[in-house]
């Protein structure tokens, strides 16, 4: 079982890199959030990597990510949602790349609002990750800091976001900018939030 590629960067496109590892040159799937991440041609590069087999066996294909929790998200995706290949969870996975901390928060406290809003899932997709993932996602370990799930929903920042929404605001861009008023202002009412925020957007 191979566990990671280390060699040097042939060339990517926005799903595929190739990278020459001993004179061999590996097609592996990556997501475009990868795809953004990885240095120019003819760098070195590591990917730690998961095998799939085709469901009749055969052709072996490469599934390529920057770090192990990154992969163990999509392991985690594939295995348990129903109806999901390695394809489908890679769509997933870039979705997931914008904050894997919040993703997480998200799934654990049920927040299919949060999923479809900041990640773009369906709500048809979003729960039926919630209800997939909510009691084993806990094991997955995520680097990242968390950039919007400290938002309790009912709380004041909750409802200077909605507010923000519908005055036309894209909601990732509300939450992030009522998190920073609200932890500078904690005394601050919903109004005061609200108006304060307007001044960043």
């Amino acid at each position: 079982m191979i566990d990671y590629f280390k060699g040097t960067l042939s060339y990517k496109t926005l799903n595929t890199a190739v990278v020459e590892v001993a004179g061999i040159g590996y097609s592996i799937s990556i997501t475009a959030d990868t795809f953004n991440k990885l240095p120019t041609d003819g760098n070195q590069v590591k990917l730690y990597i998961i095998e799939s087999t085709g469901m009749y066996g055969g052709v072996i294909s490469y599934y390529g990510f920057l770090t192990r929790e990154e992969r163990d998200m999509f392991v985690l995706i594939k295995d348990e949602v129903p109806s999901t290949g390695a394809k489908k969870a890679m769509e997933y996975l870039d979705k997931i790349s914008k904050s894997f901390a919040d993703f997480k928060a998200a799934v654990m406290k049920r927040d299919v609002s949060m999923l479809s809003g900041i990640f773009g899932f369906t709500k048809k997709t979003a729960e039926k990750l919630v209800a997939a993932l909510k009691d084993k996602i806990a094991s997955v370990t995520v680097k990242d800091s968390a950039k919007w799930s400290n938002i309790d929903a009912g709380s004041s920042s909750s409802e200077a976001v909605a507010a923000l929404v519908a005055l036309g605001y894209k909601e990732t861009d509300a939450r992030e900018v009522v998190n920073k008023v609200a932890n500078e202002n904690k005394d601050f009412s919903v109004e005061q939030i609200i108006t304060e925020s307007l001044k960043y957007l």
